[in-house]
């Protein structure tokens, strides 16, 4: 009675699975032969619950009745990502067998195969299969615990009735969760959009009342100068400037003193009061420590990593701590922008996030870059555009997925007035408030 999971209806009956099953059977090892008899199939052929079994490769079998498939058997995926997954066999349209890292189920011919595979797809099975793992957190689908499930089962009648009823059912939550989905993908692409709307000027209205851009970068230029003469910064050798020529272009001088115009690489018509700009222009960057597995010690300072940055926010939940020499330069401050500089996904370059006060001393990974300057609330949102992006993916060339600090501080920025840029970011972060909580309720 303590192995019961709950009391059933009147006329329905517990029973385990081995009494319900004509055999149960692990499959074959063989590999697959193009000029073979029988159809293989495999865990990589059963995508989302169907089998295109003209895509399922030959073998050849010695004994192909033990092994054969029939319609309504019922294979289990037995390891890898999907084990203790099921899938009923509704059609053969070719002699087939299955591989080893599958177990097929023959049921008894007065049951509704139908009902049983639905078994297989609920909390009751799970759980079952769950408490009988023998690994930690890891269902471990195997013959003997598929034997020993207990199935809820109901008279053959009431079977043959509750298959349709749940399969209509199950097809309303798939049009759920495909609208679901469909509601996400216009989550995220309405989130894109007000970014590039932003960027472009074209989220709020300009007051002309506004200080213009172009005295902003007018008085960096001139603090910049100042510190340098009195030897608190050091002049940026390789740093280029970006410029509105008496022709109305813009032109980048580079530290060899050459101009280029930019003006085929401005894809839109700044408002008035905006200039563009580059990043060097504003900020500074740097990239991060390098260690060694050696360096790790509990009671170290924290690196920041890639998997430190989640959903747009810094994340400390898997933090690394080094004892090694580290730079001033390397340790971050609050509201630094930390950038994933490298990375095998060419989609997580780039991502970046703020980061808070952390209440003690950190550094960042080599694989990161930090990003630092007064005007940090539009340049993150900046940074997140699908316009820089674009920078991005038009600068990188070279076969590893990385963003340069020579990309970084070239990058092309459309900088608004100080108080348009204050205007913008409140206006987004009320905007993507809103949005996160509809993607939260949805999930």
């Amino acid at each position: 009675e303590d192995e019961i999971p709950f009391d059933l209806p009147e006329g329905w009956a517990w029973v385990r699975l081995g009494n319900l099953s004509a055999a149960i059977q692990y499959g074959l090892s063989n590999s697959a032969e193009p000029q073979g008899t029988h159809r293989l199939l495999r865990i990589t052929d059963i995508q989302d619950g169907k089998v295109d079994w003209n895509a399922v490769p030959f073998t050849t079998v010695n004994d192909p009745e033990a092994y054969l498939l029939k319609t309504g058997d019922i294979v289990f995926a037995r390891t890898g990502a999907t084990v203790g997954k099921s899938f009923l066999i509704t059609e053969t349209p070719y002699p087939s067998v299955y591989a080893s890292y599958l177990i097929r189920i023959r049921l008894l011919g007065s049951l509704s195969p139908e009902y049983i595979y639905q078994f297989f797809d609920s909390a009751c099975y799970w759980s079952q299969i769950t408490d009988k793992s023998v690994g930690v957190g890891q269902p471990n689908c195997n013959g003997t615990s598929l034997k020993e499930l207990f199935i809820p089962l109901p008279p053959i009648s009431e079977q043959l009735r509750i298959v349709p009823t749940a399969q209509a059912l199950l097809a309303y939550v798939a049009k759920i969760d495909a609208e679901k989905k469909s509601l996400l993908s216009i989550i995220m692409a309405t989130k894109s959009k007000i970014l590039d709307l932003a960027i472009r000027g074209q989220l709020i209205p300009q007051d002309p009342n506004d200080e213009p851009a172009s005295v902003l970068l007018e008085r960096i230029r001139a603090e910049k100068e100042e510190l340098i003469k009195q030897g608190k910064i050091k002049r940026d050798k390789k740093e280029s400037v970006i410029f509105r020529g008496e022709d109305n272009s813009y032109y980048e001088k580079m530290p060899d003193g050459k101009l280029h115009c930019l003006d085929d690489q401005l894809p839109f018509e700044l408002p008035d009061g905006w200039e563009w700009c580059n990043l060097s222009m504003i900020g500074t960057t740097n990239i991060g420590l390098t260690y060694r597995p050696t360096n790790i010690e509990p009671d170290g300072v924290i690196v920041l990593r890639s998997c430190n940055i989640v959903n747009d926010q810094v994340d400390l939940s898997d933090l690394v701590r080094v004892k090694t020499t580290i730079r001033e330069n390397q340790y971050v401050q609050k509201n630094d922008i930390l950038i994933c500089a490298r990375n095998g996904s060419r989609a997580l370059v780039g991502k970046c996030a703020l980061i808070p006060d952390l209440g003690e001393p950190a550094s960042f990974g080599a694989f990161m870059a930090i990003y630092r300057t007064e005007y940090f609330e539009f340049i993150v949102h900046y940074l997140r555009s699908s316009f820089f992006r674009s920078v991005f993916d038009d600068s990188n060339s070279t076969a590893i997925n990385q963003l340069t600090q020579d990309m970084l501080k070239r990058a092309i920025v459309p900088l608004p007035p100080v108080f348009e840029q204050r205007r913008i970011t409140e206006t987004i972060d009320a905007m993507l408030f809103e949005l996160n909580q509809m993607e939260k309720s949805l999930i």
